[in-house]
């Protein structure tokens, strides 16, 4: 918008859950819902709007190989946000995409560093790989790295036993967390199988990917903990065809995946009825196209969550976790309208009329 230009929202506001406002303007690139002088002359958009949208997990800067160029990664970036997502905690990534920050056409970004595995259990081109005595240099390098997070691969398929398995002795990753920690960034890990979660959350884990493998003797410990979970179904809805890939070679393996799959949204629900924070996260840029997230909610829905609880997995309450404003007086103009209420029907996300970011009409 030209310097001096207002923007005018009316219709119905989604500011949280349980509070809604019929308008707010846009002023200088920010939030307020006075009323400013230059009134008569704003731009009206009509709809019913909600803080920009979060993927939780995303990937801006990698595909299936490894890291890719600016060009890639700004294509990527762009398809979030016509998307509506506005707010990205970046899951590990190996580019380096600090120049996104600079764009004030492309969304925010929270970063986590580059993967830490173990060596040779995590996909080709994508991780530091390294041994448990190397886990919290590595942490701590990627800790002052990110933007307040670090990301660890939890458990991968290990060939000696042709399953899943964790990756690092709890005493490793309970240093490698305190560390983590200690620098003022918190510690998420991608995690499939059962065996892995308990000693991650005695470890003082703060989030876990996916987390197909919770089961009713973890999840207490989960919910007891506040340890939050990024359940990327659309992520885990792949499965059954990773399955079909890997069978001739890891029979137990692929059996495993497919009965986390099956029980994916009893799982989820499980979590959420005890509890345990759940937020929307799409796993974007490895494998999977950008963009998703809309179809993530849909997804959350479908394992039980309420609209309005699968709406906060992926606005307010991803928004408040990930210590960043909604729309809040003064607080950047960063928003997505719809044509109706989003509280009925999750599935309008897929359809945004308008994306405003940093108070300017990009979409």
């Amino acid at each position: 918008m030209r310097e001096g230009a207002v923007l005018h929202l009316k219709g119905r506001v989604l500011v949280g859950p349980d509070e809604v406002r019929d308008e707010l303007w846009v002023v200088g690139g920010r939030v307020t819902f006075d009323r400013p002088a230059m009134a008569r002359d704003a731009t009206t958009v009509t709809g019913w709007a909600l803080p920009g949208l979060v993927d939780a997990h995303c990937h801006v800067g990698l595909d299936a190989h490894g890291p890719v160029d600016d060009a890639t990664s700004e294509k990527q970036a762009l398809t979030d946000r016509d998307a509506g997502t506005l707010l990205i905690r970046d899951a590990g990534s190996p580019s380096d995409t600090r120049w996104i920050d600079d764009r004030e056409d492309l969304p925010r970004i929270i970063r986590a560093g580059r993967h830490i595995a173990r060596t040779k259990r995590y996909i080709r081109n994508y991780a530091h790989e390294i041994e448990p005595d190397d886990l919290v240099a590595y942490v701590a390098r990627e800790a002052r790295r990110g933007d307040g997070w670090v990301k660890l691969v939890g458990d991968w398929i290990d060939r000696s036993t042709g399953d899943l398995e964790a990756c690092w002795p709890p005493g490793a990753v309970e240093a490698a967390i305190a560390e983590a920690h200690r620098l003022g960034a918190r510690v998420t890990a991608h995690c499939f199988a059962e065996d892995s979660l308990a000693p991650l959350v005695e470890a003082g884990i703060d989030c876990i990917e996916h987390a197909t493998g919770l089961t009713e003797d973890t999840i207490p410990l989960f919910a007891e903990r506040g340890v939050a979970i990024v359940p990327t179904l659309v992520n885990i809805a792949t499965f059954p065809l990773l399955a079909d890939g890997g069978e001739a070679k890891f029979p137990r393996w692929a059996d495993h995946m497919r009965r986390l799959h099956a029980r994916r949204y009893d799982t989820v629900r499980a979590a959420y009825d005890a509890g345990v924070p759940v937020f929307a996260g799409t796993d974007a840029g490895g494998s999977l196209a950008h963009g998703l997230v809309a179809e993530e909610v849909v997804e959350l829905t479908r394992a039980g969550l309420p609209a309005v609880a699968a709406l906060s997995a992926t606005t307010w309450g991803a928004r408040d976790w990930l210590g960043r404003p909604g729309l809040t007086e003064g607080a950047s103009a960063d928003l997505v309208v719809y044509e109706s209420d989003p509280r009925e029907d999750v599935r309008v996300l897929a359809a945004p009329r308008r994306v405003v970011l940093r108070g300017e009409v990009v979409g």
